[in-house]
């Protein structure tokens, strides 16, 4: 089973469909988004992806308990999830030219949604795919609006358990979309390699009978090749430039030399 994102035939039997994740590490500098999107191409990525929200839209601006960052997080600086999502959002005014970088360099470019009026924001830009991010995969409303695109939607399921699984694709398919990616995830920042737990992988590719990937953030290449023998279509990957490791993501992102690397083994492996 396979489906098209853009131009990609993208499933099984097909080459990987590699997406170098930006999230944050434009590091709130437009020309750096550019340059991530010019060399994850260079990197032989087929993809780019980015996170459309903005801080109101994705959390409140408090300081009560369940809106403080922990002290154990490597982003505990931000103090709460307001300061660091402001700092980790790729503004929306950034988008329109993002789209046409991506296209001028012939690279896919998608993004996830956060809420409901990213996808209608989204749907101007003539957006080829969505990402379902592991902690919306209960967000029915937003899933319902994606699945009404009729669009491929590729799912994280880092959060999930298989109810949530089942209640996603339910509604997926109920508002008309059968194009539908599942990704094996571990929703840790870095993710031990000794659980990522890749037999999931297996799992969710009998279980469901959709085309299943890895969004991988672990450090390293070697659960994502890993992952390539045991059936994944797909392979996610936070992608940063070498010339600056301060990046919000960096830690636990790959930068365009390792990332490129990490592609050849892909290849090598399939």
């Amino acid at each position: 089973m396979n489906f098209k994102i853009g131009k990609k035939n993208v499933g099984h039997g097909k080459k990987t469909f590699v997406v170098a994740e930006l999230s944050g590490n434009h590091n709130q500098s437009l020309k750096r988004a550019k340059k991530l999107i010019k060399f994850a191409k260079l990197a032989g990525a087929d993809a780019v992806k980015l996170q459309t929200y903005t801080a109101d839209t994705i959390t409140l601006k408090s300081n009560k308990k369940d809106f403080k960052i922990k002290q154990n997080s490597p982003w505990k600086k931000y103090n709460n999830f307001w300061d660091l999502y402001n700092v980790a959002s790729t503004p929306w005014s950034w988008h329109k030219e993002l789209f046409k970088i991506a296209k001028q360099n012939n690279i896919e470019i998608f993004s996830s949604p956060f809420d409901e009026s990213a996808v209608d924001f989204l749907e101007d830009l003539n957006c080829p795919a969505y990402k379902i991010a592991s902690p919306e995969i209960n967000h029915i409303p937003l899933i319902e609006k994606v699945g009404k695109t009729k669009k491929p939607v590729i799912i994280s399921t880092g959060l999930a358990n298989l109810k949530d699984i089942k209640l996603a694709l339910k509604t997926l398919k109920k508002n008309g979309c059968n194009k539908i990616f599942i990704l094996k995830c571990n929703s840790t920042y870095p993710a031990p390699l000794e659980e990522s737990n890749l037999n999931n992988i297996i799992y969710l590719k009998n279980k469901y009978n959709f085309p299943v990937g890895l969004s991988d953030h672990s450090i390293g290449n070697t659960a994502a090749i890993s992952a390539i023998s045991l059936g994944a279509c797909i392979i996610e990957k936070h992608f940063n430039l070498s010339d600056n490791r301060n990046t919000l993501d960096s830690f636990f992102s790959l930068n365009d030399k390792d990332f490129k690397i990490m592609i050849q083994k892909i290849r090598e492996t399939e």
